[in-house]
C-alpha cells in the first residue's frame, strides 16, 4: 500500500478531512432501537451533517392534532437516547446528526443545521435575487438563493443524480489507480 497522502474522498478535495460516511446508512441500522420506526430509516449525508429520518406508525385517529401529538411524544420520549447516538455517529463520522420522522405524507425535521456558503454574484445574478426579494417571494438575498438551489435541485434530480454516479465512477478509478 502506498504512503503519500492521498487527495480525493467521495466528492473531491474538499472532503479530504472528513471521515467517510459511506457506512452510515448500516451503523445507523444496527444502532436504533427496533421499536422506533416502522421500517428502515433514511440517511442522508453531506459535508456537514447526516440527516436520519424514520417513518412513525400511523395513529388510528386521522387528524392533525393527533399527528402533531405523536410526532411531539416521540421527540420528547427519545431524545436521551437520540442524543446518546448522535454523539456517537458525531465521533465516528465527524458530522453533527440531525433527526427527523414522517408520518403519512408529513415530514418533520427536528433541530438541523443551516450551514452558511459564501457566494460571489454578478449584477445579473444579484438582479435575480432582489427581484425575488422585492415581489416578496423571498425575505433576503440569502432566502432567495436558498429557493432557487431547491428550485434548481427540484428540476434537475435526473441529472445530478446521473453527475452523483459519475463521481462514484472516478471515485472507483482513483482507488483502482497505479500504487506508487
Amino acid at each position: 500500500m502506498n504512503t503519500y497522502r492521498r487527495f480525493g474522498r467521495p466528492g473531491g478535495w474538499q472532503q479530504a478531512d472528513i471521515p467517510d460516511a459511506s457506512d452510515a446508512a448500516e451503523w445507523f441500522a444496527g444502532r436504533l432501537p427496533d421499536d422506533w420506526f416502522t421500517g428502515p430509516v433514511d440517511v442522508e449525508v453531506d459535508r456537514e451533517e447526516i440527516v436520519v429520518v424514520g417513518a412513525l406508525p400511523p395513529p388510528d385517529e386521522n387528524s392533525d392534532a393527533t399527528a402533531d401529538g405523536r410526532i411531539a411524544r416521540f421527540r420528547e420520549t427519545t431524545r436521551g437516547e437520540r442524543m446518546r447516538i448522535a454523539d456517537e455517529a458525531e465521533a465516528r463520522y465527524g458530522r453533527k446528526v440531525a433527526w427527523g420522522v414522517t408520518l403519512g405524507d408529513r415530514r418533520v425535521l427536528f433541530t438541523h443545521l443551516a450551514v452558511p456558503v459564501m457566494t460571489r454574484l454578478r449584477q445579473p445574478e444579484r438582479k435575480v435575487l432582489d427581484t425575488l426579494v422585492d415581489a416578496g417571494v423571498a425575505r433576503s438575498r440569502a432566502d432567495a438563493l436558498s429557493w432557487t438551489v431547491k428550485l434548481a435541485g427540484q428540476h434537475s434530480e435526473a441529472w445530478l443524480a446521473e453527475l452523483r454516479e459519475a463521481m462514484r465512477k472516478v471515485d472507483d478509478l482513483r482507488a483502482e489507480g497505479p500504487q506508487l
